[in-house]
């Protein structure tokens, strides 16, 4: 069946249709476009797992077929392999910031943090309007208002869950919560029964999961871990299984390593309680970073060979290692163990969740997202319908741990420009060919040069991106009082 041909059929049924696929047909499926829909119309339930600080190979899931390095070389994570041997995993796959506070945001409303003029952690968010703007949990009930919907575990915004359409919440969480302190100790490995609240947030998330399959509710459940986020923690049995496996050349943080084990387990809880309710067949399941790891983690090499090599730099940068995230999703009538090249962003998420709703008719306003539903399920459509083409990441402002410099950049296909707002100059790179970002092509690529440069600044105008000025934070004051804009 043809992509217009799916469109159609789900633009004429009465109730909200989505296909879901026989198990044993994925993996044998051998044709070109969507897969054959079963005989009964079925809406979807999705599981988002967004983690803290996870870098792109901080798992033990190889991210990019032809790069060793794109997993971790001790980190252990056997539940998240599995879910990449029943799914999609991307390759090539982008937080929409460095840090946490604008990625999420990014994420929810499928705005970059430039249009947003949400930019670091510590602003003023007043200017955002929480309320008016179309999130995730709003435009899956403007699809099919039976929907009910739950974000549990670290926030890390303004206002509150229930204002941007959450059922229920943990409430506007933060860092604090998780049990992080910014200090020295953060480092320090802790063993707890409950490390990072990972155990308990995951039983919540059951508990509403059966309270929705009883209800015959669809649902869309984010849970939004405070792992792998300092401070260290995990549980004595974790840690015990790990201390003594052999280090990586990158990653060797026993706790660390530990703690992310103990992610894990909880992602292999959630597959039980899928299986168990019976709702394998209409569940689909998003794994995503809100952001690169810190690179200077004890042990590591810091920005050289930080924990994101053979990305560069991390946490902080728009850099390869700050934004380049993993990111996989399963279920009904996405391929096997498979593999997209395509860049995408946290901005297409809220997008393609509708589409794989059943919405064809619902226009998003003032969005830098695009649908990928159809690489989900045709392998041969690799491109991203978005209003700007190219994926944007905007950093103004100097930063004391990370490049120290402002700097703004967008991809557009293989190519990558990034351009420091203090003396205006720019770099180019072919991340198909040079992912740890190492030869800068500008000078031998001038049309390609100007022809990013051109396209990122305009954006920037476009959206009146918040503009770098010496000595601006952009921490606390409201952006009136700040004036600087494209």
């Amino acid at each position: 069946m043809s992509s217009k041909k799916f469109r159609n059929q789900l633009s004429s049924t009465v109730k909200i249709i989505v296909f879901a696929f026989a198990i044993i047909s994925c993996s044998e499926n051998k044709t070109k476009g969507f897969p054959k829909p079963l005989e009964k119309d079925i809406t979807p339930n999705f599981i988002f797992i967004l983690v803290d600080d996870q870098g792109w190979n901080g798992t033990s899931v190889q991210m990019m077929q032809n790069e060793s390095g794109s997993k971790s070389d001790y980190f252990e994570t056997p539940h998240l392999e599995y879910l990449a041997k029943n799914g999609m995993r991307f390759s090539d796959a982008y937080a929409s910031a460095p840090v946490c506070a604008p990625s999420r945001y990014s994420l929810q409303f499928g705005k970059t943090p430039a249009r947003l003029s949400l930019i670091r952690v510590g602003m003023n968010t007043d200017h955002i309007d929480h309320d008016g703007f179309t999130s995730i949990p709003k435009g899956l009930k403007m699809v099919n208002p039976q929907y009910r919907t739950a974000h549990f575990g670290k926030w890390g915004m303004g206002s509150e869950p229930h204002v941007l359409g959450y059922d229920v919440s943990d409430g506007p969480t933060k860092n604090k919560d998780g049990n992080f302190v910014n200090n020295k100790t953060q480092w320090t490995h802790s063993i707890k029964k409950d490390p990072k609240h990972i155990f308990s947030l995951t039983n919540r998330s059951m508990d509403f999961m059966t309270s929705c399959t009883e209800k015959q509710k669809p649902f869309y459940l984010q849970i939004s871990h405070y792992a792998v986020h300092a401070n260290i923690e995990s549980k004595e049995s974790s840690y015990n299984m790990l201390k003594d496996k052999p280090k990586g050349e990158q990653q060797k943080d026993a706790g660390y390593a530990a703690m992310t084990f103990d992610l894990d387990e909880s992602l292999g809880l959630i597959l039980e309680k899928i299986k168990a309710l019976g709702i394998e067949d209409n569940t689909y399941i998003i794994y995503m970073s809100d952001n690169g790891s810190v690179p200077n983690i004890p042990g590591a090499k810091k920005y050289e060979k930080s924990y994101n090599y053979p990305l560069s730099r991390g946490k902080w940068d728009a850099l390869e290692g700050g934004i380049r995230v993993p990111l996989l999703i399963s279920g009904p009538g996405i391929k096997k163990n498979s593999e997209s090249a395509t860049p995408v962003s946290g901005t297409d998420l809220l997008p393609t969740i509708m589409t794989l709703a059943g919405n064809n008719t619902i226009k998003l306003k003032e969005t830098d997202g695009g649908s990928f539903a159809h690489i989900l399920f045709n392998e041969n459509q690799k491109n991203i319908t978005r209003d700007v083409d190219g994926l944007f990441f905007h950093v103004p402002y100097k930063n004391g741990i990370a490049l120290k410099r402002p700097h703004s950049a967008v991809r557009k296909g293989d190519f990558k420009l990034i351009k420091f707002q203090d003396d205006q100059s720019v770099q180019l790179f072919n991340l198909k060919s040079d992912i740890k970002e190492q030869t800068d092509i500008e000078i031998e690529n001038p049309k390609k040069t100007k022809e990013l440069e051109k396209i990122l600044d305009d954006y920037l105008v476009q959206v009146h991106a918040p503009k770098w000025q010496e000595g601006i934070t952009w921490e606390n004051k409201p952006l009136q009082e700040i004036n600087s804009n494209y």
